[in-house]
């Protein structure tokens, strides 16, 4: 039996959320959907863009 790769996913149920992570050496931007298992990504702070960049 074939594995279904295409993973359903409910937004609406989706539970978001933004931090930054510091430490001595640097500061990490992350953003975690924490409804779901290692669905998560980091990025230095200074990388990370600015909602004025969005808009």
């Amino acid at each position: 039996m074939t594995p279904n790769v295409t993973a359903s996913s409910d937004a609406s149920r989706a539970e978001v959320m933004a931090s930054v992570d510091s430490s001595l050496s640097r500061s990490e931007f992350i953003i975690a959907d924490i409804s779901c298992d290692n669905a998560w990504l980091s990025m230095r702070e200074a990388e990370a863009p600015s909602l004025r960049d969005w808009a």
